[in-house]
């Protein structure tokens, strides 16, 4: 349990490399687009690898909120989704045979307040 929550930290820092890598590659180096593919294959390896030993990402974007594996970072003001759905994954979370190791954080939604926003612009138009 101890090498798979220190190698989670591992994956996520792989995972930020590739993410702040421009989406078109061939405008790169040779030598950079080589590096950013080493760190790909890296990154692929190594989650396959923890796969096989039982340790699990978790993907709740869509999902709804459960407090057993999320732990909600932020509120996102929506009526195009029901209260309580994952809308954004700030960090992915790991369970390792169903065992959590780390929570996703999440961002969560929730029903827009019309009511506060319509008093609050009544007020306005009072003034």
């Amino acid at each position: 349990t101890q090498f798979a929550r220190e190698i989670i930290g591992a994956i996520d820092n792989l995972e930020r490399a590739l993410e702040s890598a421009p989406e078109e590659k061939t405008e790169l180096d040779e030598s950079v687009q080589s590096l950013l593919t080493g760190i790909e294959l890296s990154w692929r390896e190594i989650q396959t690898a923890i796969e096989k030993h039982g340790v699990r990402r978790i993907h709740p974007l869509g999902e709804k909120f459960d407090y057993n594996f999320h732990q909600a970072m932020f509120e996102v003001p929506t009526n195009e989704h029901q209260p309580g759905m994952v809308l954004e994954v700030v960090q992915h979370g790991y369970v390792l045979h169903e065992r959590l190791l780390r929570p996703a954080m999440v961002g969560v939604s929730k029903i827009v307040d019309t009511a506060g926003a319509a008093s609050n612009d009544q007020s306005k138009a009072d003034e």
